[in-house]
């Protein structure tokens, strides 16, 4: 929080990437976790897709990719610290409840793109319970696909001794941000795993196509640790 108040502000978005990756970095270590990295993110213009299980999710991918500017829920704004903390880092928000308001959003991850910005995006709509993938939403693919930047998707996943899908990081159902934050901290040997998988062209791609293909990667790899 201070170092947004009183850096950022003189920081251009890469000059502020190097903090919000410690900062991230910091916060799993100080909740008890352990980052896993697999992969490397992809520099320049990408959108970048990933699964969604926890609040934690966003922390988790700028640990390891701080360039990443997500497009979140308008509701985290109205979260204590974290929504002025989120919208200070270069989020994009949309209204879910209001279908028109997914074209504005799409408009501005395309114009992100166009810049070399990368942009980060959860398809699922949600937060689910973490081994299976839910449906995509595929219309903020049509922002990668107008300007033909790649796609690279993430595979996110938390994992407990015995669990392979860990429970404590889970934010569904009747879940509080505080009593999610209270099971995170209470957990022991949580494991963040973030495994960047190939990027993927987009260039000519119908989007729902694209988001079935992007899903089945998804949830192909989800199924190997599960397997493992």
């Amino acid at each position: 929080m201070a170092m947004v108040a009183l850096r950022f502000r003189h920081l251009d978005a890469k000059g502020r990437q190097p903090y919000v990756q410690w900062w991230s970095g910091k916060l799993i270590r100080l909740i008890g976790a352990r980052l896993d990295l697999q992969g490397t993110p992809r520099p320049g213009a990408t959108l970048f897709i990933a699964n969604h299980v926890s609040w934690l999710d966003i922390a988790s991918i700028h640990a390891g990719c701080p360039q990443a500017r997500f497009v979140s829920k308008a509701d985290v704004l109205r979260w204590p610290l974290l929504g002025w903390l989120i919208r200070h880092v270069g989020t994009l928000f949309i209204e879910r409840e209001r279908k028109r308001d997914a074209l504005r959003v799409v408009h501005q991850m395309a114009e992100a793109l166009r810049q070399g910005d990368s942009v980060a995006v959860f398809p699922e709509g949600t937060t689910g319970p973490g081994p299976r993938v839910l449906p995509f939403h595929a219309n903020l693919l049509q922002a990668a696909i107008a300007v033909e930047a790649p796609v690279q998707p993430i595979v996110l996943r938390y994992s407990e001794p015995g669990q392979v899908f860990g429970t404590a990081a889970q934010y569904i159902g009747d879940t509080t941000l505080i009593g999610s934050i209270w099971k995170i901290i209470s957990a022991r040997g949580l494991v963040v795993h973030v495994h960047f998988l190939p990027a993927q062209a987009t260039a000519h791609a119908d989007r729902r196509a694209l988001g079935e293909f992007l899903q089945s990667l998804l949830q192909a790899e989800l199924d190997q640790a599960a397997a493992a």
